[in-house]
């Protein structure tokens, strides 16, 4: 009977022992899994594209990387940049609207017109393209004494200073220049009224006085009367909204 007491003394103390050791397995088990979920947040947290490894700059593999990249850089092709003189001349056809474009086109129609009256004038030898019979007698017009302002200045060689000054005028760089300096956009004002005032004369003297038209000088007329209507209009739109602007910017009247 004694000798069993110490045996079943020493089967509680192992369960003793064993229970600790259990413990602390579960402990351990826990702390894996919360190790495993650890490690499984820090796996979503990482971001999911591929990143390439940092390579070292004097590795092979980052000198072909520059390589490649000098490469793709010389195919693209060099994009066109706007500096320098030509750049700079160019600069008014960008930000050149319909309108001071159609004045333009107008007034260089006008001058070739002019020029070509201009030669047929000076030059006997060359007759205009026109009929010179009827109503419609472009010879009748230009041999015409009424052809010669005071007798003194040819009316062909007038209207052919008058477009050249309308050229430059009514060019990119004219109307540009008039945003900046009123007295260009006042005298291109005052040359086209001068202008229609001169056509309104030439078209009476031409119904009235030696009865026949020219289809040349017709065409000039009609030229001057369409950059006239044109620079009337950008006249008034461009005063209208400069009032506008003004009007806008104005303090509010104060009440007493």
């Amino acid at each position: 009977m004694a000798s069993r007491k110490p045996a079943a003394a020493r089967t509680g103390s192992t369960r003793q022992q064993q229970r600790p050791a259990a413990r602390g397995n579960g402990a351990a088990a826990k702390s894996q899994a919360s190790g495993n979920s650890g490690n499984g947040a820090g796996a979503k947290s990482r971001p999911s594209g591929n990143r390439a490894p940092a390579q070292k700059p004097g590795s092979a593999t980052a000198a072909r990387t520059a390589q490649a990249a000098r490469g793709a850089t010389a195919s693209q092709p060099a994009t066109p940049t706007a500096t320098g003189p030509l750049g700079r001349l160019l600069a008014p056809w960008r930000t050149m609207g319909w309108l001071p474009l159609t004045t333009f086109v107008l007034s260089l129609c006008g001058l070739g017109v002019s020029i070509y009256e201009t030669i047929a004038h000076f030059d006997t030898n060359i007759r205009l393209a026109c009929s010179d019979t009827g109503l419609v007698n472009c010879q009748a017009v230009t041999t015409s004494p009424e052809s010669m302002v005071f007798g003194i200045f040819p009316v062909a060689v007038l209207g052919l200073a008058f477009y050249v000054f309308m050229v430059a005028i009514n060019s990119p760089w004219g109307w540009r220049l008039s945003r900046s300096q009123p007295i260009v956009h006042w005298a291109r004002l005052g040359s086209v009224i001068v202008g229609i005032g001169f056509v309104l004369y030439l078209v009476f003297v031409e119904l009235i006085q030696v009865r026949a038209i020219c289809l040349w000088c017709t065409g000039v007329h009609v030229i001057t009367f369409l950059i006239f209507v044109l620079v009337v209009f950008q006249a008034s739109f461009a005063g209208s909204g400069a009032a506008a602007a003004a009007r806008r910017s104005s303090p509010p009247p104060t009440r007493r």
